[in-house]
């Protein structure tokens, strides 16, 4: 039933110019009783547009319309005084009845977060209009493709080396859950090792947009880091679109998601194990779509059990599955490694958008004689979010300026097989010169059941040189992380107890 809004004196018309917030929930669009027609059928609607009946809104002029006010009302709304309709006064038009009006299929609709407000402006009016629909029109613009046997096939391939491996049980379970701790609301918590480098990298991205793209926060850095659970939602919603936008050239992206239901029945060469089966894709052309897909499946990543097999499916499908082979230095290389740990491909192809094998700047070339050239390919431009690894302290590996020296203050630590994240508060650290500097950055690895905030005093030049640490075997792995970008830093944990 739809109804507009009823006013049988000029005190209740009145009332109506008050601001009232009216929350409308997708299964009012249900008839309570399909039969009800007739006189308590009957629709009563103001300024009628047939394109708003179809959508399942009303929009309803009066004479408030002449001074600058538009309201909204959501339908349907049983109509409870019939007896209002005597004499409503001069400042209302004229209404007429309409007998019957198509139900729109609740399929085809999703307002189940509509807020309607009575509004002044005009163009407040449009975009609340606009956010009322976005939803829908996103949805019924890019349909779902589901994910077919060969596609799975390729996946496993490139994931875990063949169609008959499966994800461990560690990946299985692994969502994008925050923290509850105060002080570290902003992190994401891992259950078990593995999956780290795909959390580290999300983690990373988090930050940065709750951190320096924000610009509804307010506060300082550190006031920041304790965000509703609106603003950490929101902040992963962006950070995941980034990622695929990226991986895709940002031209396209692929987002998967978890239907519920099997789309093939495995035969040949593949082991079945109930997670590829289910997968539906999305492909669309326009990051703003990307969101908005997002936002309305953003519980599977965040408090659904498949969140990082799903963004990881979704940054190799963007980057699609060729692109990925061609991005390594060997086309056999698999994301997952060993022990079900992530790949530096798979990390940087999260980070950077490609599936490099390497972190040096730019691509090298090694003459292994006879002629036979082989080339190694690196990170091609600054990135946004930088990597420091304990490798390079060992000279096992040279991590390049682009990655040291990112746009944001934000590094995932390569240490002892495991990815965490090292963060700065303000962006004048990577402009500042290195000598003589005093900072503190921010530590946070979300597998070491992280209890407090981790605040490190970082020293570099002349107030370094009298505090060298005399025991070098007792240096903590990532104090030597932190001295491949700043030489020679002095790191003071704080009264924290160093990680070892």
């Amino acid at each position: 039933m739809m109804a507009g809004p009823i006013a049988s004196t000029p005190q209740e018309s009145n009332k109506k110019r008050q601001n009232r917030r009216i929350e409308v929930s997708q299964p009012l669009l249900i008839r309570d009783e399909g039969n009800r027609q007739s006189k308590d059928g009957l629709l009563l609607v103001t300024g009628l547009h047939q394109k708003s009946l179809e959508s399942g809104l009303t929009e309803v002029s009066s004479a408030d319309r002449a001074r600058g006010r538009r309201e909204m009302w959501s339908a349907p709304e049983r109509v409870q005084r019939e007896n209002s309709f005597e004499k409503v006064g001069q400042d209302l038009l004229k209404t007429r009845k309409v007998k019957s009006l198509p139900i729109p299929n609740v399929a085809d609709l999703d307002v189940s977060e509509m807020v309607l407000d009575d509004v002044d402006d005009d163009d407040d009016l449009q975009e609340l209009s606009k956010v009322a629909f976005q939803k829908t029109i996103t949805e019924h613009s890019f349909a779902g493709r589901p994910m077919d046997q060969h596609t799975a096939m390729e996946l496993k391939a490139v994931l875990l080396g063949s169609s008959l491996n499966c994800f461990s049980v560690e990946w299985r379970n692994q969502g994008f859950t925050f923290s509850e701790t105060h002080d570290l609301r902003y992190g994401i918590v891992q259950k078990k090792g593995g999956p780290c480098g795909v959390l580290a990298s999300i983690q990373a991205f988090v930050l940065k947009k709750l951190l320096f793209e924000n610009i509804k926060s307010s506060g300082t850095g550190l006031q920041r880091l304790r965000p509703s659970n609106t603003t950490r939602r929101r902040c992963l919603v962006l950070a995941v679109a980034e990622i695929l936008w990226r991986a895709g050239e940002e031209k396209q992206a692929t987002f998967a998601i978890n239907s519920g239901r099997n789309h093939f029945t495995p035969t040949g060469h593949y082991r079945s194990q109930g997670v590829l089966e289910k997968i539906t894709c999305f492909t669309v052309d326009n990051i703003n779509d990307l969101q908005l897909l997002l936002e309305q499946h953003i519980e599977q990543f965040e408090s659904g059990v498949l969140g990082c097999i799903l963004l990881t499916i979704s940054a190799v499908l963007s980057r699609s599955i060729d692109k990925v082979r061609e991005d390594m230095d060997v086309p056999t290389t698999t994301l997952i490694g060993a022990h079900g740990y992530c790949t530096q491909e798979l990390v940087n192809l999260l980070l950077c958008g490609k599936a490099v094998s390497n972190v040096f700047d730019n691509d090298m070339q090694l003459d292994s004689g006879n002629g036979n050239i082989t080339l190694l390919k690196g990170i091609k431009g600054q990135c946004d979010i930088g990597l420091l690894s304990l490798f390079e302290h060992y000279n096992i590996c040279k991590v390049g300026a682009y990655l040291k020296t990112p746009c944001y203050p934000i590094w995932v630590v390569c240490s002892e097989s495991h990815f965490s994240v090292l963060f700065g508060l303000q962006r004048e650290l990577l402009s500042n010169q290195d000598k003589g500097l005093e900072f503190d950055l921010y530590y946070y690895d979300g597998l070491a059941n992280q209890q407090e905030e981790i605040r490190l005093t970082v020293s570099v030049g002349k107030s370094s040189l009298s505090c060298q640490e005399s025991d070098t075997d007792l240096i903590p792995p990532l104090e030597h992380c932190i001295r491949t970008r700043w030489k020679d830093a002095l790191v003071n944990w704080n009264d924290t107890e160093p990680i070892l």
